[in-house]
């Protein structure tokens, strides 16, 4: 299977489609032991030997991981400080995938992980809009109008938010439940929205990323995106999917290599 350079650098995780294009144009990739300087350049992954900056890169099958952040875990590849990342949970994951955004380390619930450095780009970027939707506890019962600033805009020190949709799931006096949508990714932007309204968070999780969905999956766990859903994220940012990666979860394995009941007893 013949591909752009440029394309197989981006899906093999190297870096964005765009500077992929750079590293070529800057003489910093090599085919077969050539310099290749120029873009559109065809090559065929699995008998030509391609490397960036003197290191080998590998094809590899693109890999898309939903998993159920606990809190406490950061949202790294390793941590200077020694804390667990997210990796740690993802041992039987054989490719090199990477957290697509951020989780914050008190927060909870659904971060994808992918190899696809393209698919990354266009998930983070601003102008696709892709949704996130979290479940928020907040302290005190926020008002009507509180909600309608929410909703509008919220002034943070980086500027006014962009509009987010907001559902209240429980309302009381001590502490309420929120559902909000937004698809910005400022740093710690929910929690500083609520902070700005004087209704500091006290849990967080994220139930929603684009098309993907939390469901049932258990804290700690993680599986592949099927078919469809896989399908479904490339097509919200303009992508064509790739061919869907067979690879078994812990969770899938544990359930597949259960004892059958014996239905003849």
């Amino acid at each position: 299977m013949t591909e752009r350079l440029q394309k197989f650098l981006a899906r093999a995780g190297v870096a964005s489609r765009r500077k992929c294009e750079e590293l070529i144009i800057a003489g910093e990739v090599e085919v077969d032991g050539r310099i290749v300087s120029e873009l559109g350049t065809v090559i065929d992954p699995l008998q030509q030997t391609v490397k960036v900056r003197g290191q080998t890169v590998f094809a590899e099958r693109v890999v898309c991981v939903v998993l159920h952040k606990p809190v406490s875990y950061v949202t790294t590849v390793s941590d200077p400080q020694g804390r667990r990342t997210v990796l740690d949970l993802l041992t039987e994951v054989r490719e090199r995938v990477y957290p697509v955004g951020r989780l914050d380390y008190d927060t909870s619930g659904l971060l994808l992980l992918s190899n696809d450095g393209e698919l990354t780009y266009r998930l983070l970027h601003p102008k696709h809009h892709v949704e996130k939707v979290y479940r928020a506890t907040v302290l005190g019962m926020p008002s009507a109008e509180t909600l309608r600033q929410l909703q509008t805009g919220v002034t943070l020190d980086d500027g006014v938010t962009s509009p987010a949709v907001i559902h209240v799931l429980r309302h009381h006096p001590k502490e309420s439940v929120v559902e909000i949508m937004i698809h910005e990714g400022r740093n710690r932007q929910v929690r500083r929205m609520f902070e700005a309204v004087s209704h500091p968070v006290k849990r967080l999780k994220r139930i929603r990323f684009g098309p993907l969905e939390l469901g049932t999956l258990q804290t700690g766990e993680w599986r592949l995106l099927t078919a469809v859903e896989q399908r479904a994220l490339y097509e919200a940012v303009g992508m064509t999917p790739p061919e869907p990666l067979v690879l078994e979860s812990k969770a899938q394995a544990n359930t597949k290599n259960r004892p059958k009941k014996n239905r003849n007893r």
